[in-house]
């Protein structure tokens, strides 16, 4: 009988997406030899392959058309047109040049860290079976990360193949490859209501559809009943919608067929988009090793070690925060504590990610919003800013949306906040980084940030409770 090989490693992390990557290269500096699998085989997960970063290149694009639109008023003279081809050619070419560049940094570590194209699957609680096109690899760690993400969510509807997704729309040489006339949106979430924005500043009918009562569900109420009156009113967004199929009628087109109370409807359209969520991706052979899962998703603490503390598990796979960033700090968390021989060194601060909703306009959170501390019976001191009276808002002519924190009562300690409309993805990293280090309203009433920029917004709000 043939004996198995066993390759025999520091570290090996499954998945080498945000959530496994940065650990990496951390851990192959500290001289450990760490080897990543992934059946991508490139890294960067899903943000590079069909989320975050290509998304955003088209609605960057979509943003600046819809501001150039806006400025029209001024004499700008001759019609602004957008190509959607050469949009998506942008995307691609955003996409191919991060994946060069993250091909640059492995082989810089080349002999301490590698990356195997391939599916791997528990065997016991140190070893893995790594399912390549050349066959079969047996690894024995004496630490792992699982870093396995998310994937789309496809629920059993009847017409789902005729759906798109987000892989659909924003993977290199992507199937959605010509401006649709018409489009619905199934699921009113980020994703969903994200992309409904930007195609339709492209010139797009959408009609967005979402079960719930309000758009992003789960979201704060009322952030969302904020941003809501900001989106163009020209995008149709029907909530407690409760979609039951997706046909094809006769003239080629899709129609979709969904209950509205006591009403059933139908809406034509030339494409649909799923966007009703995603769900976390395991490795096979978890139960077999004991692994806590909870609904789908690895139980970690804020160490994030798992019930096996020499296994973690960062990102999407735990369901915390689905956030690339915040699996990217998650996974410097357990580097630090796999360096420690396993030991809490680090921990991670799961009240202090930062999240934005990028649809046109966009709106960010960050910590304690109100309807939280109102969950847990914090009567917190309130303090905004409109933009009504700011001058880059006025300069642009952005002015609706509003910047509120959230403080502690006693200590005015910031436990939260929300910027809704203006460089709200921008302005949110300088809340969140105050939240994080726990800085006061005197803090942030005496900082002086720059004029004309919104950002002073975050002191003048401050500074109304003085």
């Amino acid at each position: 009988m043939q004996s198995v090989e066993i390759i025999t490693v520091d570290v090996i992390t499954l998945g080498a997406g945000g959530g496994a990557y940065p650990a990496a290269f951390r851990l192959a500096r500290a001289g450990l030899r760490v080897v990543m699998v992934d059946p991508k085989g490139v890294m960067s997960g899903n943000c590079l392959a069909e989320g975050c970063v290509p998304s955003k290149a088209v609605r960057e694009v979509a943003e600046r058309y819809r501001q150039t639109r806006h400025f029209d008023q001024f004499g700008l003279k001759g019609e602004v047109a957008v190509d959607f081809a050469t949009v998506l050619a942008h995307k691609d070419q955003v996409q191919r040049t991060r994946y060069a560049q993250h091909a640059n940094e492995l082989a810089a570590l080349e002999g301490h860290l590698s990356l195997v194209n391939g599916r791997a699957r528990f065997k016991d609680e140190h070893t893995v079976i790594v399912e390549t096109e050349h066959g079969e690899e047996t690894y024995r760690a004496q630490h792992i990360i699982i870093a396995t993400g998310s994937d789309v969510f496809i629920p059993p509807l009847p017409g789902a193949d005729l759906c798109l997704n987000s892989h659909d729309l924003f993977a290199l040489d992507p199937k959605l490859d010509t401006l649709p006339k018409r489009l619905v949106v199934i699921g009113g979430g980020y994703i969903g209501l994200e992309t409904a924005t930007f195609l339709h500043a492209f010139g797009t009918k959408v009609t967005v559809l979402e079960m719930a009562d309000q758009l992003l569900p789960g979201m704060d109420p009322d952030f969302v009943h904020a941003l809501t009156p900001l989106l163009d009113p020209d995008i149709a967004c029907i909530t407690g919608a409760k979609v039951e199929a997706v046909e094809r009628a006769d003239d080629g087109a899709l129609q979709v067929r969904y209950r509205l109370g006591e009403r059933r409807l139908t809406v034509l359209t030339d494409t649909v988009l799923m966007a009703v969520g995603r769900h976390s991706v395991l490795p096979q052979g978890l139960e077999a090793i004991g692994l806590q899962v909870d609904h789908g998703r690895i139980v970690v603490d804020n160490c994030l070690r798992t019930n096996l503390p020499h296994i973690y598990a960062c990102g999407d796979v735990n369901g915390r925060v689905p956030l690339f960033h915040a699996a990217v700090g998650q996974s410097l968390v357990a580097a630090s504590n796999i360096m420690g021989g396993g030991r809490p060194l680090a921990y991670f601060d799961f009240n202090s990610v930062p999240t934005t909703i990028f649809t046109l306009p966009a709106a960010s959170y960050v910590g304690h919003t109100r309807a939280l501390l109102k969950a847990r019976g914090i009567a917190a001191v309130e303090a905004a800013y409109e933009f009504t009276e700011d001058s880059r808002a006025q300069i642009l002519g952005e002015t609706g949306g509003e910047l509120r924190l959230f403080f502690e009562p006693g200590s005015l300690r910031l436990l939260g906040g929300w910027v809704i409309g203006l460089d709200a993805e921008q302005l949110i990293g300088e809340i969140g980084i105050a939240v994080a280090t726990g800085l006061t309203a005197h803090d942030l009433a005496a900082f002086c940030d720059q004029h004309p920029m919104a950002s002073e917004g975050i002191s003048k709000a401050a500074r109304t409770l003085f």
